[in-house]
């Protein structure tokens, strides 16, 4: 008997057969199915799968006809599962994981032609994912690689103190550029390194070549000293080591700790608790902190003028400096100036630069 989801089959009976169409997939609830093939004109048993096994996936997901037979060794109840929830998972799921699964149905296939002497239907997938999958294989490996050989950029945009209108720090912003594709937004790479273990290593890369142009900076202008901002990631915050990875290099590098602010993005803040912690543990090593505001755009909306002034209040009983990101008019950091916010970034205050750009300016 078949329903909707649910399939019941008494003993002998076939739930599907060699060159069926791959309608379904099927979850054993209880009994016992027999999984035989066609070897040289005779059925040749594959083996026997019982409950909690998924049966008849592998030609739903290639979308080729069945290879097999499943057969019933006692009263059998499954739950059908339509092709269209496999698809959709498929599709949706991480790049990586679909060309790795993609890539164990071709050799299940091949592995299963060579035994019963059929040819093996190739598997079928949409070239853009089958693609994606391999491209971001071998991106991971070359960030890897530039991690390992230099290859990733860091450039400083200026941050202005707002009351004095003074650029009193910079942020350190990463860029990749690729000797293949050119130029490849930090969105995409560094979202590639928080799916990976590749974010502490960029992290600390990050935190080397700040600390480096730090002292760069001191060196050339030792009457002034302008701050560095370094982003931190989740993972970076809940890292035990890491504060003490940050004073290593601080110490290494002959800085002063307050030079070195630490960055913080709103939707950190979310963990009050563990972000407190991380912050007092910032301000005993004697670093300063910031948090990133993205609110700029919001400033002309009155509602949310009073979650605005809410953060920067929060902002200053944990110590810490706001700064606003994205400024691009005089209006804009006029309203940042009467809302009492400290520092602002944006393109009104200048882009990005090379830290040999910078190094030019301060010895002006």
């Amino acid at each position: 008997m078949v329903s909707a989801h649910r399939v019941e089959l008494k003993t002998g009976e076939a739930l599907f057969r060699e060159g069926d169409a791959p309608t379904s997939a099927f979850l054993i609830e209880s009994g016992r199915l027999r999984i035989t093939a066609t070897v040289g004109g005779q059925q040749a048993v594959l083996g026997d799968v019982d409950t909690g096994a998924l049966v008849g996936e592998v030609a739903v997901l290639d979308d080729s006809p069945r290879t097999a037979t499943a057969t019933a060794l006692e009263p059998t109840v499954l739950t059908a599962i339509d092709r269209n929830q496999f698809a959709e998972r498929l599709a949706a799921a991480d790049p990586v994981m679909r060309a790795l699964l993609l890539s164990q149905f071709s050799r299940y296939r091949t592995a299963l032609a060579s035994f019963t002497g059929n040819s093996a239907p190739g598997v079928r997938m949409a070239s853009s994912l089958h693609d994606a999958g391999h491209d971001k294989i071998r991106l991971e490996g070359q960030l890897r690689e530039a991690l390992e050989t230099g290859g990733l950029e860091m450039r400083l945009q200026p941050i202005q103190h707002i009351t004095t209108a003074r650029i009193s720090g910079y942020e350190a912003l990463i860029r990749w550029h690729h000797p293949e594709r050119g130029p490849i937004s930090p969105a995409e790479f560094i979202a590639l390194a928080e799916e990976t273990s590749l974010i502490m290593p960029v992290g600390d890369y990050v935190l080397r070549e700040v600390c480096a142009a730090l002292r760069q900076i001191s060196e050339r202008t030792p009457g002034r000293s302008p701050y560095i901002g370094l982003n931190v990631s989740g993972r970076q915050i809940n890292d035990p080591g890491f504060i003490d990875r940050v004073a290593a290099q601080v110490s290494e590098h002959g800085i002063k700790p307050a030079q070195l602010k630490i960055e913080i993005t709103e939707s950190l803040m979310l963990d009050y608790t563990k972000v407190s912690a991380f912050l007092e543990r910032c301000h005993d090593a004697g670093m300063q902190v910031a948090l990133d505001q993205a609110f700029v755009q919001q400033l002309g909306d009155t509602r949310c003028l009073a979650i605005v002034r809410a953060v920067i209040e929060m902002a200053a009983a944990l110590r810490c400096d706001i700064v606003a990101e994205g400024v691009e008019t005089a209006e804009q950091l006029g309203c940042l100036r009467d809302l009492g916010c400290q520092y602002a970034q944006g393109y009104l205050i200048g882009r990005a630069q090379s830290v040999e750009s910078v190094l030019a300016t301060c010895c002006d």
